[in-house]
């Protein structure tokens, strides 16, 4: 005999006679009650209790957000600037940081560190996880590095995905929208159980694709700060066409008014739009398939588990940096070995790499497309020879006023006047023929070889066989090789570990340590690691943290101590430290002190990219004898070397901070939420770069004669210290049972009063 039963069945005996199938069915055992009303609280007490600004992104509020994915929906919460880069690449920065290469902010997904190695940072959720398969987002805002290591500098985002052994099945979603968008991904999970019927092994698959047209870069006004307006004849230095930047030799505006070859002015050699140079069609494609094993799956959740993740991101977007890069076909690998018990220990250990696939420099392209049909001297002199040979007779024919020169008969001097009002005014009557004849000169330059022995081409033009040819040849030709396409196989190598004591005489002790090794390989297109140079850069922490509750469980105190080496820096040490205090319940204060470091990048370190009006270069020895470029400026002017200025720039050292924060959460009414905080943060180091010209020249009784002249942007630390204070209150209104209302107001200053 035996006895079935089930929750909500009547138990039920059965005499079993045979070794026949039975079919068993079981009457419903319902009581019909009260309902009940569970009430609970969409913050929780973690977030309320930490002594840290966090704010969090839970299961429900992923799903109810009202923006297009959840990465957008970071934006809505406290002290948090969006910033879209693109379609494909938003980034997230804390505290009045406001920039596209967020280094300042870490991003995490259970734990693994999601930066593309070569960058030191994370391409917002491109290369990151599926939307379907995210349980939890929760922001920690502020200095971080005692927990987190460095980088955890101004904030941590930090993604938990679903758990196979509890979130199982089939999940999908489309979203379909303008601009040509379609998104689409899939999740699966499923779980196996042993002859004792224990879950023992777990496993998910993640597809997600979308794909959109991106923003067309599309503004054609001037740049801001440059010379000629819109109105000039020559043209000017559009936002979103390149290579038609300002050159001193296409600028005769110091000629006198009375030649005609002066009425030249400023021109601006013929360049070519984004549009026609950067791929719009942004893709994206995200996979993950992960197993977890339990180990002891009697145990249940107290079960050690061992889990073998891989993630795997490709796509096409545009990122904006230093310049607009054109990321085509990049790829993202991520190979993840864990052994954890929930709250006790954990031993990580992964592997990042990144591979460029097509990527490259949109702006250099336009560059090199120009030189490839004509170099900008050549361009200039057949401009100018145009203007000169057919446009300045033009000119002397018109009622342009002439230049009057005579002998004054008293004194036997040579006497010259020109009417200046009437020339201006000619300008003014006559704007259209001059754009006309700087057109025609344009052409001129524009159609290839005109002196004898020229190389030169006809101008390249976008929508032909030969643009796209030759468009093709150089992005797909290595900087390091004269093409504009950059090549990436960076990886990065780290292992992680950490255990949690609860010994009698405090609540808890937990010590970690981790290293990290990077390998960082461009091919000279991006890093310095041309002629064989391999690049390899080293880093090791320890932390250790304590945690004691006092009066009842009324005061929390924390401590938590990190010490860090990088291989070209001293050790550097992260104290934090806090006191929450609840007076009742749903009343918290808070008061902390945490610092952080962040690591020169290795772009700050090894960066080696030429941008066309600089080099941007990285500054691990430290660099001697550059010029200010306004002293530079005014050496060309009055060809007086003693206006020039040089200075030095020291090696970069890490940066670091300090902050201190003062904060109160509470709960009213049950449906109200309110959380406020000031903060006040001391930067030391701050990192960001400075510009100077390697100049040399030769004046030996004679004209100068200039040896090398090259602009560089140097990353460099501030010789001042930097502070920034802010506030920032939040608030949660849940009424209807369904509803709620948020809202917040953030305010940052940054309390700079020096030059630096």
């Amino acid at each position: 005999t035996i006895v079935c039963n089930y929750l909500g069945y009547v138990d039920k005996e059965i005499e079993v006679t045979s070794n026949k199938r039975l079919t068993i069915n079981m009457e419903e055992d319902a009581i019909t009650i009260d309902a009940v009303e569970v009430k609970g609280s969409r913050i929780s007490d973690k977030q309320k209790e930490s002594p840290l600004t966090i704010e969090a992104l839970d299961n429900i509020a992923i799903k109810e957000t009202p923006s297009a994915t959840f990465y957008d929906g970071l934006g809505n919460l406290k002290g948090v600037d969006l910033t879209a880069a693109s379609l494909g690449f938003k980034v997230v920065n804390t505290r009045g940081f406001n920039s596209t290469s967020p280094v300042r902010s870490l991003q995490i997904i259970d734990g693994v560190d999601n930066q593309a190695p070569g960058l030191n940072f994370s391409l917002g959720n491109f290369l990151g996880t599926s939307e379907l398969d995210i349980n939890k987002v929760e922001l920690v805002v502020g200095a971080s590095s005692a927990f987190y290591g460095p980088n955890a500098f101004n904030g941590v985002i930090s993604m938990e995905t679903k758990d196979p052994f509890f979130s199982e099945g089939l999940s999908a979603f489309v979203q379909a929208g303008e601009r040509n968008m379609f998104k689409g991904a899939i999740r699966w999970a499923d779980i196996f159980k042993n002859k004792s019927d224990k879950p023992f092994i777990a496993y998910k698959l993640n597809f997600e694709y979308m794909q959109a047209d991106d923003w067309v870069a599309d503004n054609y006004t001037p740049v801001d700060g440059t010379g000629a307006d819109e109105n000039n004849p020559g043209g000017f230095d559009a936002v979103n066409i390149y290579g038609d930047e300002y050159q001193n030799s296409n600028d005769f505006s110091d000629l006198p008014l009375n030649d005609p070859v002066g009425l030249l002015g400023e021109w601006h050699r013929t360049g070519y739009k984004e549009i026609d140079l950067v791929d719009y069609n942004t893709k994206n494609y995200k996979a993950n398939a992960a197993l977890h094993f339990r180990l002891q799956p009697n145990k249940d959740l107290e079960s050690p588990e061992l889990i073998l993740s891989s993630s795997y991101g490709s796509g096409t977007t545009v990122y904006q940096g230093d310049n607009r890069f054109s990321l085509k076909n990049i790829v993202f690998y991520q190979q993840r070995l864990e052994l954890r018990k929930r709250n006790r220990y954990f031993v990580r250990a992964y592997t990042t790499r990144t591979g460029a696939g097509d990527s490259y420099d949109p702006y250099f392209t336009a560059l090199q497309l120009q030189q490839n049909s004509k170099k900008n001297r050549e361009w200039s002199i057949d401009y100018a020879t145009y203007w000169q040979g057919t446009v300045v007779p033009k000119i002397q024919e018109s009622d342009y006023p002439k230049l009057e020169v005579y002998i004054d008969p008293e004194t036997g001097e040579i006497i010259t006047s020109f009417d200046a009002d009437a020339a201006h005014q000619w300008l003014e009557d006559n704007h259209q023929q001059m754009l006309q004849w700087h057109m025609e000169s344009a052409a001129y330059a524009d159609a290839g070889a005109h002196a004898s022995g020229s190389m030169a081409v006809p101008f390249f033009e976008p929508g032909t066989e030969r643009f796209q040819k030759e468009f093709d040849k150089i992005t797909g030709t290595l900087r390091s090789e004269g093409g504009t396409k950059f090549f990436d196989n960076s990886a990065l190598y780290h292992v992680h570990g950490e255990y949690i004591f609860t010994p009698s005489w405090t609540d808890k002790i937990t010590v970690g340590s981790n290293m990290r090794l990077y390998t960082p390989e461009s091919k000279g297109t991006v890093f310095f690691d041309t002629a064989n140079v391999v690049i390899r850069n080293f880093e090791y922490g320890m932390y250790g943290g304590i945690e004691k509750a006092f009066w009842d469980n009324k005061m929390k105190a924390t401590f938590a101590l990190r010490a860090d080496k990088n291989e070209n820096f001293d050790w550097l040490f992260s104290p934090a430290a806090s006191l929450v205090y609840t007076p009742t319940a749903n009343n918290f204060l808070r008061l902390s002190f945490s610092s952080a470091i962040r690591n020169p990048t290795l772009s700050d370190q090894y960066l080696y990219l030429n941008v066309g009006r600089a080099i941007l270069s990285g500054n691990l020895r430290g660099v001697e004898n550059l010029v200010t470029v306004e002293s530079l400026r005014e050496f060309f002017s009055t060809q007086d070397a003693s206006k020039l200025d040089s200075f030095n720039i020291a090696p970069v050292r890490p940066e670091e901070v300090k902050t201190f924060e003062l904060g109160y959460r509470t709960s009213l009414f049950d449906k109200f939420y309110v959380d406020a905080g000031y903060y006040y943060s001391i930067y030391d180091n701050f990192l960001g770069f400075q510009i100077g010209v390697d100049f040399d020249y030769t004046a030996v009784g004679g004209p100068i004669t200039i040896q090398k002249i090259q602009a560089y942007r140097y990353a460099a630390n501030s010789t001042n210290r930097v502070t920034t204070q802010g506030l920032a209150i939040g608030a949660n209104y849940y009424f209807y049972k369904k509803y709620s209302l948020n809202g917040n107001y953030s305010w940052n200053k940054l309390n700079k009063v020096f030059a630096d």
